[in-house]
């Protein structure tokens, strides 16, 4: 795999792992991929895949993990259940790929504006992929969403 962009943004670490869904950020394409864009300017949604280049060595290849988010609301570490990682969005995974839905705001040449998108500056990004209306679902079971503290 090679990437085809990169991700660039002014927010900090710590401001896209606590509030990512307001933060805009540009998605650029690397030059020999911007014919791949041609028709994306009519989706308002796109699936962002990236690598998370940023992981510690202890994050890679973990089973098991907390749905940490809940700290953010008061829940404590120690109450928090220990699930496998795929039943969460963690970045700790067996194979460092995040998948993102962002709102795609404007593209101007090969730079696309996004909004929503939960990667750090400089992250690699793998692929694109349009948001279609089939991907909707109407009920859904998510079981870490109620935690309370």
């Amino acid at each position: 795999m090679h990437p085809i962009g990169i991700v660039h943004t002014a927010a900090s670490d710590d401001e896209i792992k606590t509030n990512y869904k307001d933060l805009d950020a540009t998605v650029e394409i690397l030059s020999e991929y911007s014919d791949g864009l041609d028709g994306l300017q009519d989706y308002s949604h796109i699936f962002v895949i990236g690598y998370f280049n940023k992981l510690r060595p202890e994050q890679l290849g973990v089973l098991k993990v907390r749905p940490r988010r809940k700290l953010r609301e008061g829940m404590r570490t120690e109450d928090l259940p220990l699930v496998g990682v795929f039943a969460l969005g963690s970045p700790s995974r067996p194979n460092p790929i995040g998948l993102s839905l962002v709102e795609l705001l404007k593209i101007d040449g090969r730079f696309l504006t996004v909004k929503g998108l939960e990667y750090f500056d400089g992250t690699p990004v793998l692929d694109i992929k349009p948001y279609r209306d089939e991907y909707r679902v109407g009920t859904y079971r998510a079981p870490y969403v109620n935690l309370q503290p």
